[in-house]
C-alpha cells in the first residue's frame, strides 16, 4: 500500500517509459560527474532499472550519449527545420529565439555545456557527433531564416552565417552569465523575460533594413 499523493516508483512504471527514464538519468549523471566518469550502473540506479535494462535499449554509453543529445537539443531542430517557413520573417526569427533561448535556460542545456566545453574533445567521435547533429544544424536553422528575410527586404544585406553565429553567441553568453547572477551582478535584477527581450531587441535593430522601422 502506498500513501496517498506519493510517486510510483520508477521501476514500477510502464516499459514504454524506460528510456524516457533512462536517458533523464543519463543527463543528470552526465550533468554531476561528467561523461568519463559516469557509469552506467550509477545511471541504471538513478533511474531505477537495472543496469541490463539499460542495455536493451543502449548498446553502450556513447550510444547514451548520444540519444540524451537527440532528446534535447536534436529533436526541437527537427521542429524548427519542419516549422520555419511559416509566417514572415521575421516571425520566424522571433519563434527560433524564444524557442533557443527557453532551451539555453534550461537544466538540460545546462548539464551538457558542461560536458561540451569540459570533456567532449576527449570523444571524438561524440564530438564530431554534436558537431555536425547539433551545431550545425542549428546554425543552418537560424542561417535560413535570416537569408530568406534578407532576399525580402526585410532585412539588410549581410552574411547570414555570420549573424546566425553572432546571434547564437550572445544567447550561449547571456544564458551563461544567467545560471549564475551571483557572479555576474549586471543581470541580477533581470529577469529572463527581459533579458531576452534585450537581446531580440538589440539583434533586430542591427540586422533591419536601413531606414526601416523595427521589425519585431
Amino acid at each position: 500500500m502506498t500513501r496517498s499523493g506519493s510517486q510510483e516508483p520508477r521501476w514500477r512504471r510502464a516499459p514504454e517509459e524506460r528510456p524516457a527514464q533512462i536517458i533523464g538519468a543519463a543527463l543528470e549523471v552526465f550533468g554531476e560527474v561528467g561523461l568519463a566518469r559516469a557509469r552506467l550502473e550509477d545511471i541504471a540506479r538513478r533511474a531505477g532499472v537495472s543496469k541490463g535494462t539499460i542495455y536493451v535499449y543502449f548498446p553502450d554509453k556513447d550510444e547514451l550519449f548520444k540519444e540524451v543529445v537527440r532528446s534535447t537539443v536534436i529533436r526541437p531542430i527537427e521542429r524548427a527545420e519542419r516549422d520555419h517557413a511559416e509566417g514572415t520573417p521575421a516571425d520566424q526569427l522571433t519563434g527560433f529565439m524564444r524557442e533557443h533561448w527557453r532551451f539555453l535556460r534550461s537544466r538540460e542545456y545546462g548539464a551538457l555545456h558542461r560536458m561540451v566545453l569540459g570533456e567532449l574533445r576527449n570523444f571524438p567521435e561524440l564530438a564530431e557527433f554534436y558537431t555536425v547533429e547539433a551545431i550545425a544544424r542549428g546554425l543552418q536553422v537560424l542561417t535560413d531564416i535570416i537569408q530568406r528575410g534578407i532576399d525580402a527586404g526585410d532585412f539588410r544585406a549581410m552574411d547570414a552565417r555570420a549573424a546566425a553565429r553572432g546571434l547564437t553567441a550572445m544567447f550561449i553568453s547571456h544564458a551563461v552569465w544567467c545560471a549564475d547572477r551571483a557572479c555576474f551582478p549586471h543581470l541580477a535584477d533581470k529577469s529572463d523575460d527581459e533579458v531576452f527581450a534585450e537581446l531580440s531587441d538589440l539583434f533586430f535593430h542591427a540586422i533591419r533594413a536601413r531606414g526601416d522601422a523595427p521589425v519585431a
